[in-house]
């Protein structure tokens, strides 16, 4: 199972209006200390998204960039519905 970053960072350069959503979701999803560790970059840890990726599609699929765009929004929308409702 491969992992498609470059694919992902593609489609969301692509969307702008993604771009908080994403940067809060890498903060969000790496490990504590990544500062700490080369690249020194907020990356999810490896085996954990292959973990979420065998939950999701099963130990033989891809992952499809487009889902990260919706979960993206998802979270996007989330946040605000919640701001709103505070």
């Amino acid at each position: 199972m491969s992992l498609p970053i470059g694919t992902v960072f593609i489609e969301v350069l692509r969307h702008p209006s993604l771009w908080p959503t994403a940067i809060g979701a890498a903060f969000r999803l790496s490990p504590k200390g990544w500062w700490m560790h080369a690249p020194f970059l907020p990356i999810p840890d490896r085996a954990y998204l292959e973990f979420r990726i065998e939950t999701q599609y099963g130990s033989n699929a891809e992952p499809v960039a487009s889902d990260v765009l919706s979960y993206l929004r998802w979270c996007r929308d989330e946040a605000r519905r919640s701001a709103h409702s505070v």
